[in-house]
C-alpha cells in the first residue's frame, strides 16, 4: 500500500507542461460512440495523479484527517475531489464501497460518479444528501420503527393548501408558494411551528404573510401529513437523523458501511444536513468539504456558509488547501471577479480567493450605458447576432438576469433578429401562468369591454390593462419581499409595462391592438427553436459556463434588489453578480438601461457593484486583501505553514503565523498597516525618498498602461514597504505583506530592477 501523499514515483506528466485540464466540458449522458472515444483509466494510483496542478495534487493526495478545500469558481474543484477518491482507491487506502461523496443536484452526483468511473474507481457512491438519506431511511424503517416506511408526497403544495383551507386562510396559488417555501425553510433549519415567528424575526426575513398565520398553518399541515401517513422530502432528512440520534445501533451499522465523506458545494449545506453529516461521521475525522464562501447565494432557502468558515474551529487538525488557479475565465473576466469581491464586507468577504487565471489574455469586459431598456435589450440582441457572425457557437452565449420577469423583453429581442434561445430554470414569458391568466382577461376585456364596469372610468390603453390586470394582482407598487408573489407581480408589471410602450409607439391603439400584439409576440416565441442563447436567471446559472456571458439589467433596484435590506443581504446580491462574472470564459459584457422606456425620465443608475470596476467610476476599490488570497495547504495542528505554487519563491510560499512586533522598538504589531510596514506608524522611517518618488512614478505609469487606479499595482503603504526594505531578490521583494505571489510574477521584475537603481518609470516592461 503506498503511503498517503507519497507517490512511489515522479508524475509522467506534470502540470506545467499542459497537462492540466479544466474538465468542464464532460457529458452526463455520453452515447455509445463517445464511450468508445473516452480514455483509458489510469494504469496505477500514481498516473491518476498525473496533469494535476500543485493544489489539487495536494487534495487528491490528502487522504488522513479532515481535509477543507476552499475553491474559486473554474478551479477545477470537481477534478480534484474526484482524482483524489479515485488515487485513494486505487492505492487501497480506500474501500470504493466505504466513500460516500454527497452533493446537492443529481446532475452534479451523476458527473461525479462519471468521472469516477473513467478513473478506474466505480462503485463509489455519489448521491445527494436527499438520495442518500432515503436509501438508508427505507433500509432501516422496518427496524428502527417498524412497517413500511410512508410514502413520500411528491409536491407538498396541495396538503399546504388543504392545511391553508383547514386554518381558514385564504392563499391564492402564489402565496401558496411562498407559504410552502416557508415550511421549507423552516424544516432545514429545524424549526417548529410554535417557534417560526421568532426564528423569521431572528434572521431578520420577510415573511410572504404574517408570521402567526405561517406558523398555524405549518403546524396544520403537520398535522395533516401525520392523518394522511405521508413524509415530505425535508421528513427524509429530519426521520433519518432522528432514527441516528436515538438508535446507537443503526448508527454503528451506517458508520461500518461509510467510513470516509467527500461534501461538494460546502457553502450551501443547511443545520439539518450538516447535522445528518455528523451523525454520519460519528467521533471520526475522514470527512473532505468542498466549497467556495464567495459563492453562497441560497441563504434564502437555509443554506449558509459558516459550516465552511468554522470548519478550521471544529477541526483545529484539519489540511485546507486553497484552489486559486482558474482555469475557466480570462484575466480579464478574472481581473473583474477580483474586483468585485475587493469591494465586499462580512464573514465570506474575509475568506474571499483571489483567483489566477490560467488562460491567455481576451478582450476586456465591456461597460455599457443604454438609454432605456428596449435599447438594452436590443444593443443585446445585436451583440449576440454579431458574436454568432463570428464563430461563437449560439449554446455558447448566455443573458443573465437577476428576475425570470426580465426575459421577456429579450426572448423578443432575439427573435426579432431571427437568434435561437433557450430559457433555462423558467417557463417562457408567454407560458407562465400568471402571463397566460393576464392575456385571457385582456382578451375578455377587449371583446366586452364596453359592458365592463371596470373600464368605464379609464380612457387610454396603458389605464385600461393596469385596470383589467389589477384584478389579476397588479398594484401601484410591488410587494414586500421575495418569492412567488413577488414573481407573479414582476410578469404582471412587465405587461403593464409593455402596454405602455405599445401605446406610445401606436397613436391610437386599442386594447384590441394591443392583445393582438401579445398574441403575435407568444407566436413567434413559441417557434420550435434548435440549441440556441441562454437565458437564464442568476440563480439558475450557478453550476454553469459559457465563452461569452451577457449580464443586464445592472441598475439599483435590480441588482441589489430592491427588498435587500440588510448588509448580509447586499452581500448576497454581490456574490450573485460574481457567479454572473464567473460563468464567463472569453467573453463579458455588462450592461444598464437609465429609464424604463423610450423617451423616459433618466432616473436610474448602474449598480453601486460597478464603482471602481469601470472607467470613470466613483468610489475607489480597496485592495483585494483576503485571509485566503493565495493558493496552497495549510496544515494543520503543528504544520509547516502555507504552501502555494512550486515555481514561486519560498518567502512568498510561506507566512510566518508568529507574532508581528515592529523592527524598530519591538512592539506587537496589531494594524494591518503598521504589519505591512513592519514597524510602528509613529516609529521613524528609513525610507529611501529618492527610491520611493521612482516607486511612484513607476506605479503612475504602469496603472495607465493597464488602465487600472494606482492601487491596483501597489498600495500606498507598500510602497512605502517596499522604499524602507530596498529588497534586491525575489524572496526579500515576496516577504513584503501586500505583495503575493500574484504580482510578485507581474509586477517583481520591475520593481528589483528600480530597487537596483534601473529606470522603469514609463512601465515599459511586459507582463
Amino acid at each position: 500500500m503506498l503511503p498517503c501523499g507519497q507517490p512511489s514515483r515522479p508524475p509522467r506528466g506534470t502540470w506545467q507542461h499542459g497537462r492540466v485540464t479544466a474538465a468542464t466540458h464532460s457529458s452526463l449522458f455520453p452515447s455509445a460512440s463517445e464511450v468508445s472515444q473516452f480514455p483509458a483509466p489510469p494504469q496505477d494510483a500514481d498516473a491518476v495523479l498525473d496533469g494535476l496542478d500543485p493544489e489539487q495534487r495536494e487534495v487528491a493526495t490528502a487522504l488522513h484527517g479532515p481535509v477543507c478545500v476552499l475553491a474559486g469558481a473554474g478551479t477545477g474543484k470537481t477534478r480534484a475531489i474526484t482524482h483524489r477518491i479515485a488515487y485513494g482507491v486505487r492505492a487501497g487506502v480506500l474501500q470504493p464501497g466505504s466513500v460516500l461523496a454527497v452533493t446537492f443536484t443529481n446532475r452534479a452526483a451523476g458527473e461525479m460518479r462519471g468521472r469516477l468511473r473513467q478513473l478506474g474507481a466505480g462503485g463509489v457512491q455519489a448521491r445527494t444528501f436527499h438520495s442518500a438519506a432515503l436509501r438508508q431511511l427505507q433500509f432501516f424503517w422496518p427496524k428502527a420503527v417498524g412497517g413500511e416506511l410512508p410514502r413520500l408526497l411528491e409536491r407538498k403544495v396541495q396538503l399546504v393548501g388543504e392545511a391553508a383551507a383547514r386554518c381558514r386562510i385564504r392563499l391564492d396559488r402564489n402565496e401558496l408558494r411562498d407559504a410552502t417555501g416557508e415550511i421549507e425553510w423552516s424544516k432545514v433549519t429545524q424549526t417548529v411551528p410554535a417557534d417560526y415567528p421568532a426564528a423569521v424575526l431572528r434572521a431578520q426575513r420577510d415573511a410572504p404573510r404574517d408570521p402567526a398565520e405561517i406558523g398555524q398553518l405549518y403546524a396544520a399541515y403537520e398535522e395533516l401529513k401525520r392523518d394522511r401517513g405521508v413524509i415530505d422530502f425535508e421528513d427524509v432528512l429530519l426521520l433519518t437523523v432522528g432514527i441516528l440520534q436515538d438508535r446507537q445501533d443503526i448508527a454503528e451499522q451506517v458508520r461500518r458501511q461509510y467510513q470516509h465523506f467527500v461534501v461538494d458545494e460546502y457553502q450551501d449545506v443547511s443545520p439539518l444536513q450538516q447535522r445528518l453529516l455528523e451523525l454520519w461521521l460519528g467521533d471520526r475525522d475522514s470527512l473532505c468539504v468542498v466549497g467556495d464562501a464567495s459563492q453562497t447565494i441560497y441563504s434564502f432557502t437555509g443554506a449558509s456558509p459558516d459550516h465552511l468558515l468554522d470548519f478550521r474551529l471544529r477541526h483545529p487538525q484539519a489540511t485546507v488547501v486553497k484552489l486559486v488557479r482558474d482555469y475557466r475565465s480570462t484575466p480579464q473576466v478574472v481581473h473583474l471577479a477580483n474586483g468585485l469581491l475587493s469591494q465586499a464586507r462580512g464573514r465570506a468577504a474575509d475568506h474571499r480567493l483571489e483567483l489566477v487565471s490560467q488562460r491567455e489574455p481576451g478582450p476586456p469586459p465591456v461597460y455599457t450605458e443604454y438609454g432605456d431598456e428596449p435599447a438594452e435589450a436590443e444593443g443585446t440582441a445585436r451583440r449576440v447576432r454579431d458574436l454568432i457572425a463570428a464563430g461563437v457557437p449560439a449554446g455558447e452565449i448566455a443573458v443573465l438576469y437577476r428576475i425570470n420577469a426580465q426575459s421577456e423583453i429579450y426572448e423578443q429581442a432575439l427573435a426579432d433578429i431571427g437568434v435561437p434561445y433557450q430559457l433555462r430554470g423558467a417557463e417562457r414569458f408567454f407560458d407562465r401562468p400568471e402571463v397566460r391568466e393576464a392575456g385571457a382577461a385582456l382578451r375578455g376585456a377587449a371583446r366586452f369591454g364596453a359592458n365592463d364596469s371596470l373600464l368605464d372610468a379609464v380612457v387610454d390603453l396603458p389605464s385600461q390593462v393596469r385596470a383589467v390586470l389589477s384584478t389579476k394582482g397588479w398594484t401601484t407598487e410591488p410587494p414586500v419581499g421575495s418569492g412567488a408573489v413577488r414573481d407573479r407581480w414582476e410578469s404582471l408589471a412587465a405587461l403593464v409595462r409593455l402596454a405602455e410602450d405599445f401605446a406610445a409607439a401606436r397613436e391610437g391603439a386599442t386594447l384590441a391592438d394591443l392583445v393582438a400584439e401579445l398574441d403575435e409576440r407568444a407566436a413567434a416565441q413559441h417557434a420550435p427553436t434548435v440549441q440556441g442563447v441562454t437565458l437564464a436567471s442568476l440563480h439558475a446559472a450557478k453550476g454553469l459556463e459559457w465563452d461569452a456571458v451577457f449580464l443586464v439589467g445592472l441598475t439599483e433596484g435590480m441588482l441589489p434588489i430592491t427588498y435587500a435590506k440588510t448588509e448580509g443581504q447586499i452581500e448576497e446580491e454581490r456574490r450573485l453578480l460574481y457567479v454572473g462574472v464567473t460563468r464567463a470564459r472569453r467573453h463579458l459584457s455588462l450592461t444598464w438601461a437609465l429609464s424604463r422606456s423610450p423617451g423616459g425620465r433618466a432616473s436610474r443608475r448602474a449598480s453601486r457593484f460597478l464603482s471602481g470596476l469601470r472607467t470613470g467610476s466613483a468610489g475607489a476599490v480597496g485592495a483585494g486583501g483576503a485571509l485566503g488570497g493565495a493558493g496552497g495547504v495549510e496544515r494543520g495542528e503543528g504544520g509547516e505553514g502555507v504552501r502555494g505554487a512550486e515555481e514561486v519563491p519560498v518567502a512568498a510560499r510561506r507566512r510566518s503565523r508568529t507574532v508581528a512586533r515592529c523592527r524598530v522598538c519591538g512592539a506587537t504589531l496589531t494594524g494591518a498597516g503598521e504589519m505591512k510596514l513592519m514597524r510602528c506608524e509613529d516609529c521613524p522611517s528609513d525610507m529611501d525618498e529618492a527610491l520611493h518618488g521612482r516607486l511612484w512614478e513607476w506605479r503612475s505609469a504602469r496603472a495607465r498602461s493597464l488602465g487600472q487606479p494606482a492601487w491596483c499595482v501597489f498600495t500606498d503603504k507598500t510602497l512605502m514597504a517596499i522604499a524602507e526594505a530596498v529588497p534586491s531578490t525575489d524572496n526579500e521583494l515576496a516577504r513584503i505583506a501586500g505583495v503575493g505571489v500574484r504580482k510578485l510574477n507581474r509586477f517583481g521584475t520591475d520593481v528589483l530592477a528600480i530597487c537596483a537603481g534601473e529606470d522603469r518609470a514609463e512601465g515599459e516592461a511586459g507582463e
